[in-house]
């Protein structure tokens, strides 16, 4: 058992590494924003109302005036399907929530539900500490996001910086937080991997979120130990 006060501290521990890599990514949407005509109000809306990094810097890529409403909406829908793997996965560790599960849902990204995931290998996921990192991230993404937008000419170069590494890293890093060996993990990440490669480069739009996580699930299925039946271990312990 824990505190609410040792959660509050555990979460923000958590968090804050990934905080520092999803700030540059954040800087990085507002400038590409602001270079789309956006304002700051604008900026504050959408990263309030969708919260999803990835699916919001497609969407700013594809923005126009007028915007192309229908093709913004399937493309964060194909983008966001791995929400309900997400989703799926926490379910259970988080049905005590009771209505704050909605929150939660909202609330959801590639960083809580990672951070959350590891936290529920060594004890359940408590609402201090998932909101703490839920939270967290929520208020610097929206912050850096704005601030992006504010401060946008002088982030035109972001390469220059390597703040364009910034969205991938994050991902690696969280990727290897659940490494368990070459045996258990390497084949998820290479099937993962390769299968989202190469629909992205033969299919247009963002299947390949999709296909790289169909990938690795059915990659973890098929390598994963097999465990002998109650019976046939009892059957050999009396031998």
């Amino acid at each position: 058992m824990t505190t609410p006060l040792a959660d509050f501290r555990a979460g923000l521990v958590a968090v804050f590494p990934t905080v520092a890599a999803a700030v540059p990514f954040a800087l990085i949407l507002g400038q590409q924003a602001t270079a789309k005509g956006l304002t700051p109000a604008e900026m504050l809306a959408m990263s309030s109302i969708v919260f999803a990094g990835s699916s919001q810097l497609i969407a700013v890529g594809l923005w126009s005036t007028p915007a192309p409403v229908a093709a913004l909406a399937l493309m964060a829908f194909l983008v966001n399907l791995r929400h309900t793997l997400m989703g799926a996965s926490l379910s259970g560790k988080i049905a005590h929530f009771g209505r704050l599960r909605w929150v939660a849902a909202f609330l959801l990204t590639d960083e809580a539900w990672a951070l959350s995931e590891r936290r529920a290998i060594d004890q359940p996921i408590s609402r201090t500490f998932y909101f703490t990192v839920a939270l967290t991230m929520f208020f610097f993404w929206q912050t850096a996001s704005v601030l992006g937008t504010v401060f946008g000419t002088y982030l035109e170069h972001p390469e220059a910086w390597g703040l364009d590494f910034a969205f991938p890293a994050i991902f690696i890093a969280l990727a290897l937080g659940f490494w368990k060996g070459a045996r258990r993990t390497g084949p998820v990440l290479v099937a993962s991997a390769v299968v989202a490669v190469i629909v992205h480069a033969t299919v247009p739009g963002a299947w390949y979120v999709i296909a790289g996580a169909i990938a690795g699930i059915a990659a973890a299925v098929i390598t994963a130990p097999r465990e002998q039946p109650a019976e046939a271990l009892a059957g050999e312990t009396t031998r």
